[in-house]
């Protein structure tokens, strides 16, 4: 109580910012950059992060960028709807989680396809190049021909045998069939007019090759060693007179 008899007042007063020194507000000042200036890397590699995961999920969850398209490019004789149906893509999976090793595994599982190449075109189309095989003979089976690649893979039947393609005569064609490695090493072998005469190739066993060539010459080959001598010798003989040229002993060569 004051002298008197009066009622003292109270009352709060917020000091004025010149109320505090200079070099007070400085140093607060710093310390909020500094503060600002820790945070701002996590605050960054948040925000990194939240963009990292947002575009995975777009790329890898959605269909955004989904496979919409299949492009089949490369393929002669087989129809592109084929080489689809062996890929087994669905429709809108998302691009960036096809399997292409898997895809190409599948398409290499058709018959006539020698190689495929498996790439992503974004942002939603698949593409699949594809290298058919190429027919070096034609073997003959049950009144139509199938065709052998220059590895000896049957790979397609036809009704006839293509234009310029020889004739193999051959019991079980295949890859690991030493007739028709035998057969293959002497085609491989042959000169140009050689084969420009050649009709068939007969491999009875890999000791018995004969050429059959055009207005019934045969050419009697022995085994497939020194194909390229023996192709060399029958070459230069071909010009002679006889139904017959044995070069299975190409330094003593008879006609007949």
């Amino acid at each position: 109580m004051a002298a008197g008899g009066g009622t003292r007042n109270w009352r709060l007063v917020r000091a004025d910012t010149d109320a505090v020194p200079p070099s007070a507000r400085r140093f607060m000042a710093r310390a909020r950059q500094r503060k600002l200036r820790a945070a701002l890397p996590w605050l960054v590699g948040a925000g990194a992060l939240l963009v990292a995961g947002g575009l995975t999920w777009l790329v890898y969850g959605t269909s955004v960028l989904g496979v919409r398209t299949v492009e089949v490019v490369g393929t002669q004789t087989i129809d592109p709807a084929q080489v689809r149906a062996a890929a087994a893509v669905p429709d809108r999976r998302p691009l960036a989680r096809v399997d292409l090793d898997q895809v190409g595994a599948r398409v290499r599982g058709l018959a006539p396809v020698d190689k495929v190449t498996v790439v992503r075109s974004w942002p939603s189309t698949l593409r699949i190049e594809v290298v058919e095989r190429v027919a070096v003979a034609a073997v003959p089976a049950n009144g139509q021909f199938t065709l052998i690649d220059d590895a000896g893979v049957p790979f397609r039947q036809v009704a006839a045998v293509p234009s310029g393609l020889p004739t193999a005569r051959l019991a079980t064609p295949g890859p690991a069939d030493a007739n028709t490695a035998s057969a293959l090493k002497v085609l491989e072998a042959l000169s140009d007019d050689l084969r420009e005469q050649l009709v068939a190739v007969s491999v009875t066993s890999p000791v018995a090759i004969r050429l059959e060539l055009r207005d019934d010459r045969v050419v009697i080959w022995g085994d497939d060693s020194d194909s390229e001598l023996k192709s060399k010798v029958a070459t230069a003989l071909l010009k002679r007179k006889g139904a017959e040229i044995d070069v299975s002993a190409p330094t003593i060569v008879t006609i007949r």
